[in-house]
């Protein structure tokens, strides 16, 4: 039997997100860097680190306004996930070595999982947005 399976997963990552207010996302995005070290500190969650830069931008854009063509369930779901990474005393606590962020590994692919269509709508639009801007700048000609 696995430590730490889609069903716990799911269990866990639901109840994160289930308890996700406006408040949760702004204190979310003032730890952004601190779960980012955490993040690059450990093997099983480092694959995912791109992955959730793209989450920290696009719940940044969704709390200033900018973004909006997501639904609040994948709002919570993304910031429930994270909130879990935050967290060192979670199912499986980070301070056990080399089991420590199976579980926080396995919410952030569940999520991804779940999200991964608004996500890519979301990189489309970043990027189109970006291209954009820059091509609005003066002296980028």
């Amino acid at each position: 039997m696995a430590i730490f399976n889609d069903r716990k997963a799911k269990k866990q990552l639901d109840r994160e997100a289930g308890k996700v207010n406006r408040r949760d996302v702004e204190d979310l995005l003032s730890r952004q860097q601190a779960i980012e070290e955490k993040v690059q500190g450990s093997g099983r969650l480092k694959r995912f680190s791109s992955d959730i830069r793209l989450m920290f931008s696009m719940l940044r854009d969704y709390w200033k306004g900018d973004y909006r063509a997501i639904p609040w369930k994948s709002v919570a779901a993304i910031a429930g996930a994270l909130i879990y990474v935050m967290n060192p005393l979670d199912v499986i606590p980070d301070l056990i070595l080399g089991f420590g962020f199976i579980d926080d590994a396995g919410v952030v692919a569940l999520c991804l999982k779940m999200v991964e269509s608004d996500l890519m709508r979301y990189a489309a639009w970043k990027q189109q947005n970006d291209t954009e801007d820059q091509e609005e700048a003066p002296g980028t000609s």
